[in-house]
């Protein structure tokens, strides 16, 4: 489902890449047809909002949202283990997922990446990719709710994902959740969290992404093939 592969990209870190891309994403999303014309036209409108903002506002503006903090995390297991010794053993159950189906991830790459996610869900049959996404999809509904509470654009993304699969039973709890939450104090308490953090979750992987202090910086996705496979051409819509 190449839909999934625009919301993946919508989700990057912003570069030039990504804003030569735009047209294409529109025509993907026009030929497939797969969302409601309410979500079909909010994409749309970020796309035409990210084609006409200066590379570098819009690279600020994703940093000040997704890199500073941990309620908007774009992990999934942040939101599911913490900071837990349980999320490293699901990284590797996904890696494992990946794995079995010819994927291999880049050395920079955590497997819980949102928009490494979504771009493996674009890979896979859509029943199997959009049963994926249904078990991840109360992460997605919070992360979408808490953008909406910022006044976030990027909430489009999250909006459009729940309408591929349905939103969870207790989305009301989810966003009144959002709604009355303090602000994320991760910045705030920083240091002290580099400080006292010394969970190693891919010991095999040491070049993961990571930023000062260790924390896992959100990198480009990309696949890369494991020897003797035939490449995937995941960076193409």
């Amino acid at each position: 489902m190449k839909t999934l592969k625009v919301l993946s990209a919508l989700l990057c870190y912003p570069q030039s890449e990504l804003q030569a891309a735009l047209s294409e994403m529109i025509e993907v999303l026009d030929q497939e047809n797969v969302l409601p014309e309410r979500e079909h036209r909010a994409l749309l409108a970020l796309i035409d909002q990210t084609q006409r903002t200066d590379l570098i506002e819009l690279q600020e503006r994703y940093v000040r949202l997704f890199d500073r903090g941990r309620a908007l995390s774009l992990h999934l297991f942040e939101h599911i283990h913490g900071e837990s010794r349980d999320r490293g053993q699901a990284m590797v159950n996904l890696l494992d997922v990946y794995r079995q189906h010819g994927f291999e991830l880049d050395a920079h790459e955590l497997p819980d990446y949102i928009p490494l996610f979504l771009e493996y869900l674009a890979q896979r049959p859509a029943e199997e990719a959009l049963e994926m996404l249904a078990d991840a999809m109360h992460v997605m509904v919070l992360l979408g709710a808490r953008l909406a509470e910022q006044s976030s654009d990027y909430h489009v993304v999250f909006d459009a994902l729940a309408t591929l699969v349905g939103e969870p039973a207790d989305i009301e709890a989810i966003r009144q959740q959002a709604a009355t939450e303090g602000p994320d104090e991760t910045i705030v308490n920083m240091d002290k969290i580099w400080e006292e953090e010394a969970v190693n979750f891919l010991a095999n992987q040491d070049s993961c992404g990571k930023s000062q202090g260790g924390r896992a910086t959100a990198q480009p996705v990309r696949w890369v093939s494991p020897p003797g496979s035939t490449p995937q051409a995941a960076r193409s819509l």
